[in-house]
């Protein structure tokens, strides 16, 4: 009974601490500084991909393009491509302005995610974060200060509830501690790999080119990057070393940026870490945002808003289950590897959207033969006639790109009666380690499908990688 009588107690206790947490709210000022940051940014992103001619080099001059399964159908539509990405423009462009924010912001994880999922080769971790970033965004209230809908409402909210600001908080130390729990593994702390090969590279850098040579260099930056992902969470969150620990943020995505092409990713998350600063800094910005476009005469200053001092979020009760059961996906998604036998940095079956980043380093060639099963005659493909340069080096050493070209190659040469088989001649080298052969030659990829079963024909690594 007395064991019964504690758990309840227990139980009620934890439920009035939930329930008093829901309740509790923080400066409105804080999302309003997040939107008007994550906008511009996203603004940037697209400008600067079209501008580098992106759009036309990996979505338009392919003939052929890597698919997500499930998401086949997401294929790039030809000129009408650069209205996906206008629109993906627009969108931010009115996040930024908080317009129509709701509508606004569904836009843009619309259009932004079909963007990423239009051809999988160029898979990143930062745009995967976006993506499921402005999904968050979409049941937060970025727009309840200092934005267009205020004055077309002639509405202001001073306070949102605190679990809105929290929410931010809490994927950006996800994305932190997954990525630093990936990189307790041997390869990374007792090899040093693959930073001992890409910082060998940089011999040419000034200043720092010859340093980057040495072994203990190369150890540090490994074991720091480790000791940095699973503890800058913790010093942003505590308010003596968030300054710190800022600091911290921006010298080390400052110099990851310097060191490695890694586009927008440094500047997203140095950005996203001012989300941990009190709402006094928040409210200050805007304020000097204020007088620049007080300035510019952009600032409606006699425009009169009905002040509201809390801001009740209509659904509450829907949105937090949605946000629960998201974060719970977002918890256990990265451990979906673990359902796979081997290697991980080899087959690589649950390595994406598991914010491993940057720890392989492989490098393979993959050649295809095509057989007629009826009179055994054969020939080799010429991949490079059907791939760009940038597709055919990620698809030499990923197995689902193999599978997926195999099918290609595979429809192109079947005819109406006669169904040819496709074997692949691959090797592969992962992080420093001898070629090996990749796939099982022996098998025709043609007759095998694509699903989230083991890929058996995957030949195993011969070595083994020890950690998480």
């Amino acid at each position: 009974m007395l064991i019964m009588w504690t758990r309840t107690v227990i139980r009620n206790s934890l439920s009035d601490k939930i329930l008093n947490y829901t309740r509790e709210y923080s400066q409105a000022s804080t999302l309003a500084f997040f939107r008007i940051g994550f906008g511009l940014l996203m603004c940037y992103s697209i400008i600067r991909f079209w501008s580098k001619g992106w759009i036309e080099e990996l979505y338009l001059l392919p003939s052929f393009h890597f698919s997500y399964y499930g998401f086949e159908w997401v294929k790039p539509v030809g000129e009408y491509t650069y209205f996906i990405f206008i629109l993906c423009f627009v969108s931010s462009l009115l996040i930024t302005v908080g317009y129509k924010y709701k509508i606004s912001m569904i836009t843009f994880f619309l259009s932004f995610t079909y963007i990423e999922l239009m051809d999988k080769t160029t898979y990143l971790n930062h745009y995967y974060f976006i993506s499921i970033l402005s999904f968050l965004l979409i049941f937060l209230p970025l727009n309840a200060t200092f934005s267009l809908d205020n004055l077309i409402n002639k509405k202001n909210y001073d306070k949102v509830p605190r679990w809105t600001i929290d929410s931010i908080k809490l994927l950006i130390c996800i994305v932190y501690i997954y990525a630093g729990l990936a990189k307790i593994n041997s390869d990374w702390l007792l090899d040093a790999m693959p930073l001992k090969i890409w910082l060998t590279s940089k011999y040419d850098l000034p200043l720092i080119g010859e340093l980057l040579q040495k072994n203990w260099v190369h150890y540090l930056m490994s074991w720091g990057g480790m000791v940095y992902d699973l503890t800058i969470p913790f010093l942003l969150i505590y308010s003596r070393t968030r300054l710190f620990a800022f600091v911290l943020v921006v010298f080390f995505h400052v110099f990851t940026l310097i060191l490695f092409p890694i586009g927008m990713f440094p500047h997203i998350m140095i950005f996203c870490s001012t989300i941990f600063f009190g709402s006094n800094l928040h409210g200050k910005a805007l304020k000097a945002i204020k007088i620049i476009l007080k300035s510019l005469g952009l600032f409606f200053k006699n425009q009169k808003l009905k002040q509201s001092d809390k801001l009740n979020i209509i659904g509450q009760k829907i949105i937090i289950p949605i946000l629960i059961i998201f974060f719970f996906l977002q918890a256990i998604i990265p451990f979906r590897y673990m359902a796979y036998p081997g290697e991980l940095f080899w087959h690589e079956q649950g390595y994406r959207f598991s914010w491993r980043v940057m720890l392989i380093e492989k490098v393979g060639y993959t050649n295809f033969k095509i057989k007629n099963p009826n009179d055994g005659s054969s020939f080799m493909v010429d991949s490079s006639k059907f791939l760009t340069p940038f597709q055919l080096k990620q698809m030499s050493f990923q197995p689902d790109f193999i599978l997926e070209f195999a099918h290609y190659l595979g429809d192109i040469y079947s005819g109406e009666n006669n169904r040819v088989e496709v074997y692949a001649d691959s090797f592969v080298a992962l992080n420093g380690r001898a070629s090996q052969r990749f796939i099982d030659p022996k098998v025709n990829l043609y007759n095998e499908k694509e699903s989230i079963n083991n890929k058996t024909w995957i030949l195993p690594l011969r070595d083994e990688i020890k950690g998480i």
